[in-house]
């Protein structure tokens, strides 16, 4: 199977590499060779490129710089995603996205189903959305995959920040009133070869897909075991999102239903905790 995947230093695209499948040819796309600004570019790269699957992991991911920037986040989330699929369409070829669960406006305390009504609260999820929509409306085989709290030992990630921060810190402010499913960016690469696999096998399902690590827990949470995996002695105080600021608003509930992955795909929900395990000994390594 041949993959071309946009994106190539990013935290999934940089794991989606590392764990490429044996029989399978990946050609990941940097900024260089496809502009995530230029729609159309990228749409020239699948055409230029021949695969048998497209999977889409590059994304403006600055989520409170979006707020001001927000053109500019719906131009790469959103006009660039679409021209792929409608090229990848136009190909016969299956196209997979990488989304968020920021499409959501966090009410409530229920998982949300990949089929529940979507309400971003902020500019990076407005962004995301106009890209989920343009991939549906494509017209060709494709399926988007909301994850949430994308973590690994490479990139802007919660893990490395508080890891960073507990090497001058030992007590920190951690939000404790939004939930969600942390998930290793390693685990979202192995779901999305496992569903490009089912696509190049004519097994495939066209929709959208929840798939997020579990337990569901807290931004707290998260920093307590993270902490513990490191085992660094730093004193986690929860606090509630209106103590902690920022430009963009973030949804409280992230809690994502995976059963529909499960039931088409047969991928359930990794322990992110043991994914954290590994990353957090990476991390480790590069800063000695």
């Amino acid at each position: 199977m041949r993959a071309l995947v946009f994106g190539a230093t990013g935290q999934v695209a940089g794991e989606l590499r590392r764990r490429c499948p044996d029989g399978v040819t990946m050609t990941a796309l940097a900024r260089d060779a496809a502009d995530l600004t230029d729609p159309a570019s990228c749409a020239d790269a699948i055409v230029a490129h021949p695969c048998d699957v497209v999977i889409n992991a590059a994304a403006y991911t600055a989520v409170d710089r979006a707020e001001t920037e927000e053109d500019l986040a719906t131009l790469i989330n959103g006009a660039a995603p679409a021209a792929m699929a409608r090229a990848a369409a136009a190909q016969g070829v299956p196209f997979l996205h990488v989304s968020t669960d920021y499409v959501f406006d966090g009410s409530g305390n229920r998982p949300w189903r990949a089929d529940d009504a979507v309400a971003p609260l902020n500019a990076y999820g407005r962004s995301k959305l106009a890209g989920e929509t343009g991939v549906a409306a494509a017209g060709g085989q494709y399926a988007i995959l909301r994850t949430s709290w994308v973590f690994s030992a490479h990139g802007n990630n919660f893990v490395r920040t508080m890891l960073r921060l507990s090497q001058t810190h030992d007590q920190l402010r951690v939000v404790e009133d939004q939930i969600g499913g942390p998930t290793a960016a390693a685990d979202i690469a192995d779901a999305l070869w496992k569903m490009a696999a089912a696509f190049h096998a004519g097994e495939g399902q066209a929709g959208t897909y929840h798939f997020s690590g579990e337990p569901d827990a807290s931004w707290k949470c998260f920093a307590r075991e993270t902490f513990a995996a490191a085992a660094t002695d730093v004193d986690v105080v929860g606090i509630a999102t209106a103590d902690y600021p920022t430009p963009a608003l973030r949804p409280r509930n992230s809690r994502l239903d995976c059963a529909k992955i499960e039931s088409v795909f047969g991928i359930l929900r990794p322990d992110w905790q043991r994914s954290l395990v590994d990353v957090v000994r990476d991390i480790q390594k590069e800063m000695t």
